[in-house]
């Protein structure tokens, strides 16, 4: 048998054995031979099926094979002959010993002999060599050891007592692949093909308008299709896979994993429209695993383990040419707030906790009377008080206020803060819920009052199922409820737990929302935004009252419970297969309590047990340390770290709290104490009276101490949304998005002008041939390399390597890259035009997902590169007209928006290589491509200065605007313009060299900046940070400036000088191009104009863009006069 049918048998042995046919796999284990299933042979022998024990071992051996063979099927029989002479069964011993055990006479006559003699014994125990034979269980476990050794040493066996390694339900991904494929090679292919069957080719029969619509989605049939970068490309079809609808992540793994119990009751009420699940989540829930024995075939399951992993990493499933996979976490004992930096009393006992998810300092407090409290911890003063009253008592339920009149005490179950900091909700022991609005000034304003649940509410989150900001509560009526944060109406009521409901955990998974729940009978259950009942029925450890939480990244899930008998469970759980990963030990035997834990970032957990912090290595499931925050803690208590996982907040046994601090949080302290704040506030500065985006998620490392430290009043700092774009998806958890009018005000000291080499972290990539200038430059999608393109049309790979300062590789201007190469000594150059010099060619370049695959153009033919061999693969596209910009489609890789130099856009499909449509509005070459899945749109920039908008579905344009020109300049503008969405999808950056503005999904400018002052040389790019909280702009005089992206308010200059020490006025080099790190928001790579590359970062690791430094530093100097550098108003747009 050839090899690769010796492994097809290999993937139905997985196949049957994972479909429970056991049977039938030990049967094909037998009459292939390929491999000897030792557990099922040892379960046979403990069973006595000796006719089985003899069938099966026939399939590998016989009985005059060799000697070990021999040996090994004496030892069967011998026992099955005592066995029968033990029951007294002699008729049987004796068709034993004349059928089975005759054959070895031949071999051994005198052994044949003494066999026989044994039948004229009472008790063949009598026997001096079989006097310690004892019952049948243990002569068969005795023996078994045996066989074992004789097997091990056959070399008949040899390489059959192991199974491959290869993934799970590897034959279901074969056939997901060739489907895939089929249906891709389909003239006319649907966008939801109806596969029926495996007996013949799949083919999709042709549509009624002649149109190609996009390749699948999911069916109940295949599932999520892996990727085509996963496996080999066919023919010509290159190696483009369409990104297909996402599975619904952790909740498919559970559901492949388990025995998904029937829906319960549906939800009660129908959700609005804006909130209802996707059809394709739906579908992938409606369909899970075959249960063992039933009929039909299921692949919705295929690689869940592969899928899940993918999702939990936040990686495409496409292959990464890096290479680099999860590491363990990199850490010290520093990183953990153990040191007592504060202790207040709250003046009751402290029951929730939670911090504001920007401003680090700021502690929501909820305690045993009801009543909520605001503490700025570095001051140590309370900033709000609000005793627990009913807002209006006329509306209340009766029997809300039957259980009031009865019983007038209350208490806090959970207070916790809306993602974006704007908003917090406190859950009552009795019915209710109360939503707060958070000012900018620090006051607490009453939004909504919510009779939510009959008996207590025990616990309450936000969510932001389809960008509608929710509540999720759950309370002793058993029940879970979603409710609008801006009318209080009730979205969804699901029903299904037997038990009061402890906690809920929302989460986001790519495109899925979904919410977990854990009940007081310690029942697991999960739900989507539907109203198809629960998809998870699973036990949480010890049967308890469980919390569950995510790591910050919202990769890995944690679970921490106690149970009746006081034994706690802290346990990490593998989300593909719906089971526990790990299981931290170091818990008291029987905790006094209900044990309480948290998360810090995404390396430690924290847990309160034994009037103790414990603290774990989220990697190593022993206990780490533990700290007793110089005593007066309660047996269990509560605790909460802030964002950034600096401060720790713990409850102690006086109604106080303990604030604990690691070296950051420590600093931030001393700050606070040192420096006066200001209480008065200054004089309004002009405003726009367009919307400006706020933070919606929290900073990125340190970046937002700063803000915290510069407000003399505590206004809640306005920071964009973070984390999305190239970073992972999956901390989208629960966001939503919001506008502010307030402007900021920080009126603290910044270092206004970087002159000074000192002040940054500069690297200069090496190059031994800087050729050209450089005319595009961008990170990979991993942030492990950066790509160059020259005006000479070569491209240039640096590649960093792991190293103590970077443990994963990633790009930093501390360790100097390789500029890489494969072993060919190939290079990547662009086809060039015959009639145009190169220099003088428009370039452009975009790079794969997966970072397998680079398309570029520089004047010629647009060229599909391969990065990891450096071999074109294919070119397209020969100019005239050339093309001048590139944008992958975000939906599927097949899909490229190519603007051309004849100011028409091509909407062009790789795979059939075949320009679907031709977009025409612009005058002049098309310079600048974006798209945004939430608006479905594209917006395309010109040389004429004109933005236009166009629809994914039907290419249609929507809207057109020119940009206007700033005061002084000529109208109309003309000159490159480009274009680039914000993270959250809907805010457009818009760059000319005679401006940077933000326009918003109507075109509307809400607020541009223009060079003056210091920085009076037009733009020569400009870029998002990857966090979205940060403009990157390059001069064409070698500055460089940085503005925060909400309000276009500088907050540093970089003079030429800091990052180029040979910079002089007679050899003014300058950054062509700026490029963001994807995952490092104050990373920044300059594609300079002499050829050279420099990485430029933050000089100090504890310094991030616009953070104050530390007291190291000296005295704070006053803000500077410049009003330019000082916080000059950005322009209001000319109408």
């Amino acid at each position: 048998m050839s090899s690769l049918s010796r492994e097809l048998v290999f993937l139905i042995l997985q196949f049957l054995d994972e479909e429970k046919f056991k049977e039938t796999v030990h049967k094909l284990e037998q009459e292939s031979g390929f491999f000897f299933n030792m557990k099922h042979f040892e379960d046979q022998v403990q069973a006595g099926e000796w006719d089985e024990v003899e069938r099966y071992l026939c399939g590998f051996t016989k009985v005059e094979d060799n000697r070990y063979s021999m040996k090994i099927f004496f030892e069967i029989r011998k026992q099955k002959y005592l066995e029968a002479l033990d029951r007294q069964d002699r008729a049987k011993a004796v068709e034993i010993l004349v059928k089975d055990l005759k054959v070895f006479a031949s071999f051994n006559e005198e052994l044949f002999k003494e066999i026989t003699q044994l039948l004229t014994l009472d008790n063949f125990r009598k026997n001096e060599q079989l006097s310690k034979y004892g019952d049948t269980k243990s002569a068969r476990n005795i023996m078994l050891v045996e066989l074992k050794k004789l097997i091990e040493a056959n070399p008949l066996f040899r390489d059959k007592l192991t199974f491959p390694a290869f993934k799970s339900s590897r034959l279901r991904t074969l056939i997901n692949q060739s489907l895939n494929w089929q249906h891709q090679l389909c003239k006319n292919p649907r966008p939801n093909p109806d596969i029926k069957t495996l007996f013949m080719d799949h083919s999709c029969s042709p549509t009624t308008n002649g149109a190609r619509p996009p390749p699948p989605t999911n069916s109940p049939l295949v599932g999520p299709i892996p990727k085509a970068g996963a496996f080999p490309p066919i023919g010509a079809h290159g190696p483009f896979q369409p990104v297909v609808s996402p599975s619904s992540g952790a909740i498919a793994g559970w559901m492949s994993s388990g025995n998904p119990s029937l829906p319960h009751a549906a939800a009660l009420a129908a959700g609005p429209s804006g909130l209802v699940q996707s059809s394709n989540a739906a579908a992938f829930l409606k369909h899970p695993r075959t249960l063992s024995g039933m009929p039909g075939m299921d692949y919705q399951s295929a690689e869940s383990e592969h899928l899940m992993k993918r999702i939990r990493t936040g990686q495409s499933d496409e292959v990464s040419f890096s290479g680099i996979a999860h590491t363990p976490n990199v850490y010290s004992q520093d990183d953990l707030p153990k040191t007592v930096v504060r202790a207040f009393t709250q003046g009751s006992n402290v029951m929730s906790m939670d911090f504001h998810p920007q401003q680090q300092t700021i502690l929501l407090v909820g305690t045993n009377v009801g009543d909520i409290s605001l503490w700025e911890v570095g001051s140590r003063e309370r900033l709000v008080h609000k005793p627990f009253k009913v807002w209006d008592i006329s509306a209340a339920s009766m029997p809300l206020q039957t259980a009031l009149l009865n019983d007038a005490v209350i208490s806090v179950n959970r207070c916790v803060w809306a993602p974006d900091g704007l908003m917090l909700g406190v859950a009552f022991s009795k019915h209710i819920v109360q939503i707060y609005q958070y000012n900018p000034t620090g006051e607490l304003r009453p939004h909504l009052e919510i009779d939510a649940h009959v008996g207590g509410v025990n616990d309450i989150a936000f969510a932001h199922p389809n960008k509608q900001l929710c509540i999720v509560t759950c309370g002793d009526d058993k029940m879970i409820k979603v409710w609008d944060t801006v009318t209080g109406r009730r979205h969804y009521a699901f029903e299904g737990h037997d038990a009061p409901v402890y906690s809920v955990c929302p989460h986001y998974k790519e495109n899925i929302q979904f919410i977990f729940s854990t009940a007081m009978d310690g029942k697991i259950k999960a739900w989507l935004y539907d109203c198809l009942g629960s998809r998870v029925d699973y036990d949480a450890p010890g049967l308890c009252c469980t919390t569950m939480a995510y790591s910050a990244d919202g990769t890995r899930l944690f679970s921490c419970g106690t149970s009746r008998d006081g034994e706690s469970h802290l346990v990490e759980w593998n989300e593909s297969e719906g089971a526990i990963k790990r299981t931290y030990s170091g818990f008291r035997k029987r905790s006094l309590g209900v044990v309480q834990f948290d998360t810090a970032r995404n390396r430690f957990l924290a847990a309160g047990d034994e009037f103790q912090i414990k603290f774990w290595d989220m990697d190593n499931t022993s206990i780490l340390t533990a700290v007793d925050a110089d005593g007066g803690l309660p047996a269990s208590p509560r605790l909460r770290f802030n964002k950034e996982g600096s401060l720790l907040a713990v409850t102690a046994s006086d109604n106080g709290i303990k604030i604990l601090a690691n070296s950051d949080g420590s600093r931030l302290i001393r700050m606070l104490e040192s420096r006066a704040f200001d209480k008065s506030r200054g004089p309004s500065e002009p405003v726009n009276s367009k919307p400006l985006i706020v933070n919606a998620l929290g900073p990125v490392g340190n970046a937002a101490i700063a803000p915290a430290l510069e407000r003399s009043d505590r206004v809640l700092p306005a920071i964009s949304i973070s984390s999305l774009g190239t970073m992972d998806s999956s901390r989208l958890v629960d966001v939503k998005p919001r506008i502010s009018d307030d402007t900021d005000k920080i009126k603290g000291w910044r270092i206004p002008d970087i002159i000074d080499p000192s002040h940054l972290k500069v690297l200069r990539l090496p190059d031994a041939i800087a050729a050209g200038k450089v005319v595009r430059l961008l990170y990979t999608n991993s942030g492990l390399a950066l790509l160059a393109l020259a005006s000479n049309a070569v491209h240039k790979l640096w590649k960093w390597q792991r190293s103590e300062r970077s443990p994963l590789g990633k790009a930093t201007a501390y360790v100097a890259p390789q500029l890489w190469q494969p072993p060919s000594g190939t290079t990547m150059t662009n086809d060039i035009s015959d009639t145009k010099p190169v220099e003088e060619s428009a370039a452009c370049i975009a790079l794969s997902k997966n970072d397998s695959y680079v398309m570029s153009a520089s004047g010629g033919k647009v060229s599909l590169f391969n990065m990891m061999t450096f071999k074109v693969m294919t070119t397209f596209m020969s100019p005239p007209p050339a093309a001048t910009f590139l944008a992958f489609h975000p939906q599927d890789n097949n899909i490229i928006a190519i603007g051309m130099e004849d100011s028409t856009i091509q909407i062009y499909n790789v795979r059939v290589d075949e320009v679907k449509t031709k977009l025409k509005g612009h005058q002049n070459r098309i310079t600048g491509l974006a798209f945004s899945q939430t608006l479905n749109s594209l917006v395309s920039s010109g040389a004429d200065a004109q933005l236009c908008v166009w629809s994914i579905d039907g290419w249609e344009k929507k809207k057109s605007r020119f940009i206007q020109a700033p005061a002084g300049c000529q109208s109309p503008l003309a000159g490159e313009t480009k274009v680039q969405f914000h993270n959250d999808q809907t805010h457009l950056l818009v760059v000319h060299e005679s401006q940077i503005a933000i326009y918003d999904s109507m075109l509307e400018c809400l607020r541009s900046w223009s060079p003056k002052d210091s920085l009076n040389a037009p733009i020569s790019s400009a870029i998002y940070s990857c966090d979205g909280s940060m403009i990157y702009a390059g001069f064409s005089d070698g500055a460089v400036g940085v503005f925060d992206s909400d309000n276009l308010r500088l907050r540093y200059r970089i003079a030429p000088s800091a990052y180029m020490p040979s910079f002089s006025v007679s050899n003014s080099a300058y950054a062509v191009v700026v490029a963001a790190h994807p995952s490092e928001p104050n990373q920044i790579a300059l594609g300079m104009s002499d050829g050279a590359v420099h990485v430029v970062e933050p000089s100090d690791v504890e310094l991030k863009w616009g953070a104050t430094p530390s007291q190291d530093n000296g005295s704070l100097p006053s803000s500077s006069s410049n009003p330019s550098l000082s916080g000059q108003p950005t322009e209001l747009p000319s109408r």
